[in-house]
């Protein structure tokens, strides 16, 4: 009797990033393993080496076709995975994946060993003749306010609220309390500790709301009133352009809101902005939407030292503990992993030896 046979499954299908989700987090943690070795060293350009190196060897043993469209090394010419570098097998009919990522989100705490530094990578599905999934912002900074799932939703049923990057931080901090029914002393704020934020930190304390501020780091503190496990509600102040796409990223998949605004640090890189084509956009505030675009969003962060978002590699005997989120913009799914890993067989790939190495 002929049988029909059944069609075999592809190798890639829609929901391929359900698949590729474990080899991101791998990368992450790989990245913040390899990192351990210089934290409180003061190096923290060899800090970020060490995290590249190890992404980049994880990256040349994953199938996939990989551009990074936002790495990092824009503001400080760090060793860094750059703009257009292809990473992956790249063999045919490989997914194709748009990579944004900060090895070290925190080198200068890493150096000086303090807290708040994460190793993260979003990622999305390529769409065929779509625009890119992740918006490249061509600034060094974006003006930022990220809030909780609950103020995103009060502002989506009343646009009016004063949930808006150019409000004042008082009327921001007061229907912030009102939507969470706290008092405005226990509506905690993080803000980055740059120059550049004092009047905000000014307007802050004089509102008299609980005060949280960062050496670096601010992909973590932007997440953080997001996070049901943060003490955290809201993020406010001027960081890092790439920071906020990432932030955005994972945001989409958190469910918390985000809005950014280009900030030029001086006339002449406003000029150079409008020369790009970017001057109608110079007011515009970007949503967490208009950076990380699309459903195929992938979001992996492994702890380094301990951060509102996660904690830091923990090195027991010859165990290393790592902490990491690994999430999912479409189904909305986030899974906190805690991993073991035996330091006595552990070995990573690193992409400047080509080879396995003893951590």
């Amino acid at each position: 009797m002929n049988e029909t046979p059944l069609p075999r499954t592809p190798t890639y299908f829609h929901d391929i990033e359900r698949h590729a989700e474990l080899d991101f987090l791998r990368a992450t943690e790989i990245a913040a393993l390899n990192t351990l070795q210089w934290l409180g060293k003061g190096q923290k350009e060899r800090a970020d080496e060490a995290a590249c190196d190890a992404i980049r060897g994880m990256f040349d043993l994953v199938d996939m076709r990989g551009e990074v469209v936002i790495g990092e090394g824009i503001k400080d010419e760090a060793p860094g995975l750059f703009k257009g570098e292809k990473v992956g097998t790249w063999r045919d009919g490989s997914p194709e994946f748009e990579i944004a990522l900060d090895p070290v989100d925190g080198t200068t705490n890493v150096s000086k060993g303090m807290p708040n530094s994460v190793s993260c990578i979003a990622a999305a599905l390529r769409e065929d003749g779509g625009e890119s999934c992740m918006q490249d912002i061509p600034a060094f900074y974006m003006k930022k306010l990220a809030y909780p799932l609950e103020v995103r939703r009060a502002w989506k049923l009343d646009p009016s609220l004063p949930v808006d990057i150019n409000a004042p931080i008082e009327d921001v901090i007061d229907i912030t309390a009102k939507i969470l029914r706290k008092e405005v002393r226990d509506v905690v704020v993080c803000v980055l500790d740059r120059p550049r934020n004092g009047q905000l930190i000014e307007d802050i304390r004089r509102k008299g709301a609980s005060l949280r501020m960062i050496v670096d780091g601010d992909i973590t503190a932007a997440l953080a009133p997001a996070m049901a496990t943060s003490n955290i509600n809201l993020y406010a102040g001027i960081g890092g352009a790439p920071e906020a796409v990432l932030s955005a990223a994972g945001l989409r998949c958190l469910g918390g809101g985000m809005r950014s605004q280009i900030w030029p640090r001086d006339e002449k890189e406003k000029q150079e902005l409008i020369a790009l084509g970017w001057g109608d956009k110079l007011d515009r505030q970007f949503m967490s939407k208009d950076l990380a675009r699309g459903d195929n969003i992938i979001f992996a962060a492994t702890g380094i030292s301990h951060s509102p978002l996660l904690r830091g590699v923990e090195v027991r005997g010859s165990t290393a503990i790592t902490h990491s989120v690994l999430m999912r913009a479409r189904s909305g799914t986030v899974r906190f992993l805690e991993s073991f890993h035996n330091l006595e067989r552990k070995t990573i790939h690193l992409r400047s030896t080509q080879m396995e190495r003893k951590l």
